[in-house]
């Protein structure tokens, strides 16, 4: 058992925390407004899962998952390296601009990825990049997919990559629906494949998709 602790309580946010409390972990998840009522969705998580403000949660969890708006991630966690030093970030992020649709627009890094410049903004920090190539509902259900999914990891240190890997088994990712792809230069390969989920999402719906490798 680990405690989590996850930046963001939207639909990503606390998809994720509901399905690590089942897995037997202790949640808390960070607020950007904490003494806002907490919606419908919200109130059920259970015992295990605990709300706070953004950066009592990353001080609270051995592991930190990233569930901000991509655009904006940067400077929130920048502001919180001292909280962040010496843990593992999961960063589940895409950096774009929002389309008129409300989806996932052009990117907001051209030359390179949200996961390198986290890793460069939080020296102290071991950031891991996954889970970002996916329709949210896909992190925590891989297995609804007809075709299996891929998680592609991507971070400079192996050990807070082999950690990530079991936290995503605890998610329901079986081992070989996982792929290592090296350093965290890696993610700016894997951030612009938003690029393609967001145009099947507008010609099929908001129907579960993945990003998946076929061997």
């Amino acid at each position: 058992m680990t405690t989590i602790g996850i930046l963001g309580a939207g639909h990503v946010g606390l998809g994720l925390a509901r399905k690590l409390a089942l897995a037997g972990h202790d949640v808390v998840v960070g607020r950007r407004d904490p003494a806002r009522e907490l919606p419908a969705q919200a109130r059920d998580l259970g015992p295990r899962v605990r709300f706070t403000d953004q950066r009592s949660a990353a001080a609270a969890g051995d592991l930190v998952i990233n569930a901000t708006p991509g655009d904006t991630t940067l400077e929130r966690l920048g502001a919180m390296a001292d909280v962040l030093a010496g843990k593992i970030l999961v960063d589940i992020a895409n950096a774009t601009h929002h389309g008129p649709d409300g989806l996932p627009g052009e990117l907001v890094h051209q030359d390179g990825s949200l996961g390198e410049r986290l890793q460069r903004a939080l020296p102290a920090t071991r950031v891991v990049k996954t889970l970002n190539t996916m329709l949210h509902v896909v992190m925590t259900a891989p297995e609804s997919l007809a075709t299996p999914p891929t998680a592609y990891l991507s971070g400079d240190d192996q050990d807070a990559k082999d950690t990530v890997a079991r936290l995503l088994g605890d998610l329901g990712w079986k081992p070989d629906w996982i792929e290592d792809i090296g350093d965290i230069g890696t993610a700016r390969a894997t951030e612009v494949l938003i690029l393609l989920v967001t145009q099947v999402l507008r010609h099929q719906g908001l129907r579960p998709t993945a990003v998946s490798l076929s061997r």
